[in-house]
């Protein structure tokens, strides 16, 4: 089974690995503030377990299957940030708490959180529902509605309503 300290080392390891072609005991030690005897042990068991390739005394480098764990760990990484950056959390913040929620979403969420993410980001701007609810975020102010006075006192009903014009 794969815990979430090893989804962290592996995902720590193949970043190692995509710059320097191999990872040692110290960089991941670095990344993951772990010490060194803690880091050398998680070698050895990833390596027993078939996750990466380790010689003592010398850099890791990780198998198809330490990869693949690396790589669906990244993705749900970047999805979740992408997904709370669009919500208007703070770019460190939103990392931060993707790292954290990474390993215990459920698989159902995280495929609905992709599709969302991915059909956010193929618009050139926000879709207006999302323009709305940044105001929202930041106003405490709540104007969607069909009501044309509602609509008047709407900044960005009013915003929009400017853009059409200039065009």
């Amino acid at each position: 089974m794969v815990t979430k300290r090893k989804e962290d080392y592996l995902e720590a390891i193949d970043e190692v690995v995509k710059k320097k072609g191999f990872a040692k005991v110290v960089d991941i030690s670095r990344t993951l503030g772990i010490g060194f005897s803690s880091v050398s042990e998680m070698f050895q068991k990833l390596a027993e377990e078939g996750y990466l390739i380790y010689e003592k005394y010398k850099g890791v480098t990780l198998t198809e299957r330490g990869k693949k764990v690396a790589k669906e760990t990244q993705n749900r990484h970047d999805t979740l940030r992408s997904f709370l950056v669009i919500l208007g959390v703070d770019e460190e913040v939103a990392n931060e708490d993707a790292c954290k929620i990474e390993h215990v979403v459920h698989r159902q969420t995280m495929e609905k959180l992709e599709r969302f993410v991915s059909f956010v980001q193929q618009f050139e701007k926000f879709p207006i529902w999302l323009e709305y609810f940044k105001h929202y975020l930041k106003t405490g102010e709540f104007f969607l509605s069909s009501d044309p006075e509602i609509k008047k006192k709407c900044p960005i009903y009013q915003k929009l309503k400017k853009e059409e014009r200039e065009i």
